[in-house]
């Protein structure tokens, strides 16, 4: 059986015809963020690379061969690096560790304990005490180490291991972020669920909402824990013992010291480029966490 076409009007056709075809999108449009992204790229990654670069050159070929051509002393530096002083640049680094590490930890839990009671606990002063903490977050913290200093030097831990941990234990900027998380990773009837089978708020605390709260624990500790590896003015006002150094003021006195002998810039640079190697391991393995919660997201949408 034959069909029958019936034809269009002539003036539905004009009509089709006339009508603007869609443009394509605009190349400068798709070209410019681009562009943005490459740039801040290059701005971020290139003095890494020369560090890395310049950490594999000798003291001779630091001043003298082109920049970002590899030289050939990693492993006579990497050596000096270490016996350096007898060792005082391991001493930096287990100091960098020890305050990076208990720091960061410490920081995570009071962050977590307070942002989760800020979050789900209603008392008097919540309000205030949240508004305080985002004042907290906007204060720069350069302007607490001189009273910090005068702080700890009142109550004789200034010179100490303790004057550089305790004033990393509250960050204001975590307990924000705990308290975020808390709001939307804690499911408030799960709490009361856990209330009616019996348990107390320690208990809920730590089997329910500590389990749910991890990604944004890990996101603190590794800010905390980046934090506090590079401060540099906090450890530099506090310790006056070289000892005791983390490896940001250690690697400051080499620089100092190598106006006098230039040797040690070749120490100062392939120190700069082992003290990267943690912050990029650490990176490496809790990224995973994050991307579990990015997963568990999507789920839950």
């Amino acid at each position: 059986m034959s069909t029958v076409t019936t034809p269009r009007p002539a003036g539905v056709r004009r009509l089709a015809a006339d009508r603007p075809r869609p443009r394509p999108a605009s190349r400068r449009g798709a070209i410019l963020p681009s562009v943005v992204l490459v740039l801040g790229a290059l701005y971020c990654l290139v003095p890494v690379v020369w560090v890395l670069v310049a950490s594999t050159k000798s003291s001779s070929e630091l001043f003298s061969t082109f920049t970002f051509l590899p030289g050939t002393g990693l492993v006579e530096n990497l050596g000096d690096l270490f016996a350096y002083g007898d060792g005082q640049y391991a001493q930096w680094a287990l100091n960098s560790l020890v305050f990076a590490g208990v720091g960061a930890v410490a920081c995570t839990l009071v962050s977590t304990m307070a942002g989760y009671a800020l979050a789900k606990y209603d008392f008097p002063g919540r309000q205030v005490a949240f508004y305080a903490i985002l004042g907290g977050v906007l204060l720069p913290g350069i302007t607490l180490a001189i009273p910090q200093y005068l702080l700890m030097s009142k109550i004789g831990l200034a010179g100490t291991y303790w004057s550089v941990l305790l004033p990393c234990l509250i960050s204001p900027f975590g307990i924000f972020l705990a308290r975020v998380y808390a709001v939307s990773a804690v499911p408030t009837e799960t709490m009361e669920a856990a209330r009616i089978d019996g348990a107390n708020d320690a208990r809920v605390f730590v089997s329910v909402a500590l389990p749910m709260m991890v990604p944004g624990m890990v996101t603190i500790f590794l800010l905390q824990f980046v934090g506090i590896w590079n401060n540099f003015l906090l450890p530099f006002i506090m310790l006056s013992d070289e000892r005791m150094y983390p490896l940001t003021v250690g690697l400051y006195t080499l620089l100092s010291k190598g106006s006098g002998t230039p040797s040690l810039y070749s120490l100062a640079i392939i120190g700069s480029a082992v003290a990267i190697i943690p912050l990029v391991a650490m990176m490496l393995v809790l990224q995973r966490y994050w991307r579990l919660d990015l997963i568990s997201g999507g789920l839950k949408g």
